[in-house]
């Protein structure tokens, strides 16, 4: 062969490398190679057409193909040693069948693209690998021409092939295409997206702009909102944090739009959208977001994943190719593009233009990612319309590519993506995890001084938990970074009124400016930001004075309609019903400081901006306008505000924002209050106003005067019942207790965080740290001392000492949190860690060392083997769970996690023995335990306890490995036939919210409502059948039947819940709920009766008259109490109502009812 070779081509010499290669190929003849060579033309062989050509055609193809390997090799700088390593291998790599057909298709009429895919893959299972470098493109590039030239320079072969392209090939008068360039496109997005895009934000005073993305990206978690409901998404920040905490709302909305929506999305686990785009299951995706909460860096991200890996490797993955719709729009709007494939190949801002024939085969074959970025951005709603079809159309004809498209949530209709089966996921706020890593790397990448990184870091992340208001904005990442960048050269908190004003204006126009995105109805020289932002002091201003005030967070539709146009002709605009309606959207769809709730109702997104512009708002009146007096400021904003907390954060940053001697005068009057009644609010109010005084010189000698009595109040008592007789007694001297505590905490709280640069500030927290008689002094002292004075020499030791056993468990837990998280990388801390999980007493002590050992050192390898012997240790069920709940979280990859968890849910054989089991507020089992304040039937808390393991392991695997095999099948499993009444408890709750569309799910449930032993159980799968099938034929009719029939009292209650919320307008419901009132003989159905009735019939008439009957008549307390309690509060400015209940407290035959007139007087008309 390698004599033919020579023959064939004796105008090239063939190198020692490339004959050293072909010596073995030799062994077989050109026609065997041929035959795999030219798979599709082969069939000539035995014909009158000579097949010789095709022979010389594949001995030369491969030769060309060697000599260009070798070429690569050597630009890769390889020596001739080196290179012999790869002779052996190239030998077996052309023997294999798919690289011969690869080589062959290139002589193909019809060839357009090589698969170098196949090749790259073939050699992966080959050794030695190759190196980085390789570029398997530009290989197939050059290979691609030397076989034109091979075509070209054979007339035999031209015949065979009877090509009627090779005349255009040999034309030099032909078109040059572009080339299908993988190095090129590598580089183009490196170079487009590699660094932070910081443009919107203020970097001014540090070079930010070289930030690697790569290096800087957190990837975020995820809920699937694929059962969208705009309103869930609408609802104000603050509100959101109180859904996913107590499953409560606070806003007057409809029952039944709110409860069970955002329940089920705020039940999911989160999951990683990291996770969720490897998820082969999604092959197309729709992730919805905030502003700036990183949607397209996500998407810069993935295809940064691709351009980071080596350059052979780039054929293994799918060809990222991300599209901008707000540059595709443009071009296509210009007439510079037809389609998405005609954008890539020529359209203005691509990263890489590429051919568009070659494209279509990639995305043909699914070698391809693609990724519509910002949909929102499409302002125009027509054209939004197209793209979306355009999207559909394109999945249809490429029906193997993943794609992605992203959008903001507010606006977004989900129905046409979801039919063409896009999956939805809502991107989540940053968790605390999250916001640490990101303030970990920020700092030390853009920090060269080692003392000033820590200085800053540490002021940062003090300031995140300190301040509830700069917290909840860290959670998205663009106020997160723009946080960072302010750290430098301004102290937060105290200079938060300037982040606040830099978000504001970032959000109200600048965000936008920078991406070119200009609403036509409203040009930016007509209203600017500043105009947005009096507009909003305006509104924050009516809001605070409005009924609900500032805890409220809503103002109508005419109102807010009306605050902006009389502001529009203060400033001579003309048209401004138009000019009203386009402010309104955008302020809520593009700024992201207004949300719709419902109703006709908005609110600020984000409370913080509220409060911002509501101080604002006065202080404007104070220095600007003056048409507030320092006298107005006292009496008509702190006198009236500070006994109330929701206006602190207001009182705080019109401190911040005026002269130091006007909050002299604010904290003596302060001072000047009997705030006992208060818990002391008027002092610790005090305190944080000092707070935001940088200069305090000017106000004399006020600051030391509070500081004394502050301190005097960490030694706060009162009188408690000697001995405790009654149950009565009892629960006021617990209630006593918690509230020294409180107000005992909150003194060093704010001492602390005041006089923190004054020395003696540590002295004293020193002090209360090592000797004070209050645990819970102890504590705070212990979490004050190690946040803000984490580099004193001899803190660690401290906190040490306080690990003793002859302190109490709460000052144990808080030092192993502060150990764990300021300590962590001093030597012995792991160890000692370990000691406490294994050694300590308290449940509760044990519980944080396992979290912070499994979160603080998971990529240790040891790691995972103790968690697994924690789990088979004999330790409380607590912490096997958390054991059980970290392994599966942050060893998900792990291919036994499964197994174990399969196996834990089966069975767990520890029983809680040994150790002292705590009843704690921080021992947060996970698992929510319903209960009824007027229920004397418990929850089984000891049936909950055995099986708390098992039940962890069920939830773990029905949200963390959904779309394994055979997952559904057994939680039906378990549904069916576990013996524990939690774990099918549990089993229902995920199936009926992970499989809900699965056939047969509904029948499930019924066939639970129908027959479980458990009334627990039973409430559930009514609850979700309610909840999640309401519209199903029956399911008004099941509940009506549970009313009636159900043994337990339990069941009844809840389907009497859900028949008035869920089928309020139903004919007949009003009746059976008074019935229910008046007759019914459980007194459980008969209170809830009544609330139901009260709240959602409240103006029906005689529904007061029938109250009054219960309060009086009902021979149950509980009754009695809840028709009172109505009463009192829903007809409160009601003619006689305060007279009936005085009434009541003097005459009624009850001491129960006489007690909780006298509580509901107390409450509500406390002012009288």
């Amino acid at each position: 062969m390698i004599e033919k070779l020579v023959t064939w081509k004796s105008t090239q010499e063939v190198d020692f490398f490339t004959k050293e290669v072909i010596r073995e190929l030799a062994k077989r003849a050109p026609e065997d190679y041929a035959k795999d060579f030219f798979k599709l033309l082969f069939y000539l062989n035995g014909s009158l057409v000579n097949t010789k050509p095709l022979e010389k055609a594949t001995v030369e193809g491969i030769k060309e193909f060697l000599q260009l390997v070798k070429q690569e090799l050597e630009e890769v700088e390889l020596n001739e040693s080196k290179l012999e390593q790869y002779i052996d291998p190239l030998e077996k790599f052309i023997k294999n069948k798919s690289v011969l057909e690869i080589l062959g298709s290139a002589f193909d009429n019809n060839f357009e693209l090589l698969d170098t895919k196949t090749l790259a893959t073939t050699w992966n299972h080959i050794n030695p690998p190759l190196p980085d470098e390789f570029d398997w493109g530009f290989v197939a590039k050059k290979y691609r021409r030397r076989v034109k030239k091979i075509m070209r320079e054979s007339d035999e072969l031209k015949k065979i092939l009877d090509s009627k392209n090779l005349d255009k090939l040999a034309n030099k008068n032909t078109k040059i295409q572009i080339d299908f360039d993988l190095k090129k496109h590598q580089e183009g997005i490196r170079k487009q997206y590699g660094n932070l895009r910081l443009e919107s934000l203020d970097t001014s005073g540090y070079g930010y702009n070289e930030l690697k993305l790569w290096r800087m990206f957190i990837p975020q978690n995820v809920r699937d909102s694929q059962e969208f409901l705009p309103q869930i998404y609408e609802i104000p920040k603050e509100y959101q944090q109180r859904l996913k905490e107590t499953e409560q709302l606070e806003i007057q909305l409809p029952k039944e739009q709110l409860k069970s929506p955002q329940h089920k999305y705020f039940e999911q686990q989160t999951r990683s959208v990291l996770d969720v785009v490897k998820d082969q299951n999604y092959k197309y995706l729709v992730i919805l977001g905030d502003p700036g909460s990183g949607k397209s860096t996500l998407l810069q991200y993935i295809a940064l994943q691709w351009a980071e890996l080596p350059l052979k490797d780039l054929p293994l993955k799918p060809i990222p190719l991300l599209i901008e719709l707000r540059t595709y729009i443009r071009n296509h709007d210009a007439n510079k593009c037809e389609n998405f494939l005609d954008f890539i190949k020529k359209g203005r801002g691509v990263v890489c233009h590429l051919p568009q024939q070659e494209l279509h085969v990639k995305l043909q074959n699914g070698d391809a990612i693609v990724m519509f970025d910002g949909l929102d951005e499409v302002f125009d709603p027509a054209k939004r319309e197209e793209v979306i079809t355009d999207i559909k159309r394109f999945t249809n004809v490429y029906n193997k590519v993943r794609v992605i498209v992203t959008s903001r949530v507010i606006g977004y209709k989900p129905q046409k993506l979801r039919d063409a089966e896009f999956c939805h996921f809502m991107l989540q706020d940053l968790e605390d995890k999250q916001v640490e890593d990101f303030i970990q790397r920020w700092h030390n990448l853009t920090y060269y001084d080692e003392t000033e990184r820590e200085r800053k870091r540490e002021r940062f992340k003090r300031a995140i938990n300190d301040s509830s208001a700069i917290k909840q904005l860290s959670g998205n990442p663009l106020l997160l970074t723009m946080m960072a960048i302010l750290n430098r050269h301004q102290e937060l908190p105290r200079d938060r009124t300037e982040l606040y004003n830099q978000a504001s204006r970032v959000l109200l126009q600048q965000w936008d400016m920078e991406r070119k995105l200009v609403d036509a109805k409203l040009e930016p020289i007509t209203i600017d930001y500043k105009d947005k932002q009096e507009i909003l002091r305006r509104v924050a201003f009516f809001m605070q004075r409005d009924k609900g005030g500032l805890s409220g967070n809503l103002i109508s539709e005419n109102d807010l309609e009306k605050i902006i146009k009389d502001y529009l002709k203060s400033v001579d605009i003309n048209d401004t019903k138009t000019v009203t309606n386009v402010l309104i959207e955008q302020l809520r769809t593009r700024n992201f400081i207004l949300c719709f709730v419902g109703a006709e109702y908005y609110a600020f997104v984000h409370r913080t901006f509220l409060e911002y512009f509501c101080a604002w708002s006065f202080v404007w009146q104070f220095k600007e306008t003056q048409t507030i007096s320092m006298d107005g400021l006292i009496d008509d904003v702190f006198d009236k505000h500070w006994q109330d907390e929701k206006w602190h954060e207001v009182l705080r940053l019109i401190a911040g924002m005026i002269d130091a001697k006007f909050v002299g005068e604010i904290i003596s009057y302060l001072m000047e209050q009997d705030g006992e009644e208060e818990k002391f609010m008027n002092l610790f109010l005090a305190g944080k106003c000092l707070f935001e005084v940088r200069s305090r010189q000017s106000i004399g000698d006020v600051g030391n005067r509070l500081l004394n009595r502050l301190k005097d109040l960490s030694g706060y008592d009162i009188d408690y019942f000697d001995e405790p007789y009654d149950s009565y007694s009892k629960e006021i001297d617990q209630k006593n207790v918690a509230l020294v505590s409180e107000i005992r905490t909150q003194a060093v709280e704010v001492v602390a965080a005041t006089w923190r640069n004054d020395p003696l500030t540590y002295t004293w927290l020193k002090q209360r740290v090592e000797s004070d008689e209050n645990w819970d002094v102890q504590r705070e002292a212990v979490r004050q001392i190690a946040t803000g004075w984490k580099h004193e020499p001899e803190i660690l030791d401290l906190l040490k000492q306080k690990l003793e056993p002859n302190n109490d468990s709460s000052v144990r837990r808080e030092a192993v949190r502060q150990i764990a998280t300021g300590w962590k990388h001093e030597p012995g801390i792991l160890e000692l860690l370990k000691q406490k999980l294994e050694s300590d007493k308290s449940s509760s002590v044990r519980l944080e060392a396992l979290r912070q050992i499994a979160t603080g050192w998971q990529n240790e390898p040891e790691i995972l083997d103790l968690l697994k012997q924690k789990l088979d240790y004999n330790d409380d069920s607590s912490v096997r769970r958390e054991v059980l709940r970290q392994i599966a979280t942050g060893w998900k990859h792990e291919p036994e996690v499964l197994d174990l968890l399969k196996q834990k849910l089966e069975s767990d054989d520890n029983s809680d023995v040994g150790f002292e089991v705590e009843s704690d507020d921080d021992l947060d089992v996970g698992f929510e335990v319903e209960s009824d304040d007027d229920s004397d039937v418990p929850f089984e808390i000891e049936s909950y306890n055995s099986s708390s393991v098992r039940l962890e392991a069920l939830q773990q695997i029905a949200t963390g490995w959904k779309h394994e095999p055979g997952i559904l099948e057994l939680l039906k499993q378990r549904l069916e036939s576990d013996n524990s009444s939690s774990v099918r408890l549990e089993a229902v709750r995920q199936i009926a919210t992970g499989w809900k569309h699965e056939p047969g799910i509904l029948d499930l449930l019924k066939q639970s409502v129908v027959s479980d032993d458990d009334w627990q159980v039973r409430v559930e799968a009514l609850r979700q059948i309610a909840t999640g099938w309401k519209h199903e034929p029956g399911i008004f009719e099941l509940l009506k039947q549970s009313v009636v029939s159900d043994d337990d009292w339990q069941v009844r209650v809840e389907a009497l819940q859900q028949i008035a919320t869920g089928w309020k307008h139903e004919l007949g419901i009003f009746e059976l709920l008074k019935q229910s009132v008046v007759s019914d003989d459980d007194w459980q159905m008969r209170v809830e009766a009544v609330g139901q009735i009260a709240t959602g019939w409240k103006h029906e008439p005689g529904i007061l008259d029938l109250l009054k009957q219960k309060v009086e008549f009902d021979e149950n307390w509980n009754v009695q109490f809840e028709a009172l309690r109505q009463i009192a509060t829903g007809w409160k400015y009601e003619a006689g109502i305060l007279e009936l209940l005085k009434q009541w407290v003097v005459s009624d035959n009850s001491l129960d009812v006489r007690v909780e007139a006298l509580r509901q007087i107390a409450t509500g008309w406390k002012h009288e």
